[in-house]
C-alpha cells in the first residue's frame, strides 16, 4: 500500500491579510460523487499574526458569515459575526457563543505556512486547467503596463 502525498494548496501570501483582518475565498472542491462543489472558505489573520480558517458558512442556515454587509466581526472586532442572524464565534476556535446555533461550531479547515503562503491542506480543489494561459503567446520583449484605477 503506497501512502498518498496530502493536498497542499497555496491560497494566498501572508502579506495579502492584514493582523485582524480576514479574507473569503470561493473555491471548489471535489465532492463524494467526483463532481465540483462550492467550497467558501473564510481566511483570518489573529490580531496576534497567526492565522485559523474556516468554511465560511454558519452552521444555522448554512449562509456566509459575510452575507449582506460583507464583514466577518462584530462591531469590537472581538468575535466572528454572521451577518445573516448576528450569531457570534469565537476567532480561535470557531466555537458559538451566542446565537440561533449557539454552542455549535464553524467547520475548521486545516492551514499550512509555506514560504510565506497560507495553504489549504487536506482538501482535494477542483484545478481548473482547460482555459488557456492568456501570457503563453507574449513575446518575452513586451512590456506590460499596469495601470491603477
Amino acid at each position: 500500500m503506497t501512502e498518498r502525498e496530502p493536498e497542499v494548496f497555496v491560497i494566498c501570501p501572508t502579506t495579502s491579510i492584514a493582523p485582524g483582518e480576514a479574507r473569503a475565498f470561493s473555491l471548489s472542491r471535489i465532492g463524494d460523487n467526483g463532481e465540483a462543489r462550492p467550497f467558501p472558505i473564510v481566511i483570518i489573520r489573529t490580531a496576534s499574526g497567526g492565522f485559523v480558517g474556516y468554511v465560511n458558512t454558519c452552521p444555522h442556515d448554512g449562509k456566509w458569515l459575510n452575507i449582506g454587509s460583507g464583514q466577518f466581526f462584530n462591531a469590537d472586532r472581538t468575535q466572528l459575526r454572521c451577518g445573516r442572524h448576528g450569531a457570534t464565534f469565537e476567532i480561535d476556535t470557531g466555537l458559538c457563543n451566542g446565537g440561533a446555533c449557539e454552542g455549535q461550531s464553524l467547520e475548521p479547515i486545516a492551514l499550512a505556512i509555506i514560504d510565506g503562503e497560507v495553504c489549504l491542506c487536506g482538501v482535494a480543489l477542483v484545478e481548473d486547467n482547460s482555459f488557456p494561459d492568456p501570457f503563453d503567446d507574449l513575446d518575452e520583449t513586451m512590456e506590460i503596463m499596469i495601470h491603477p484605477d
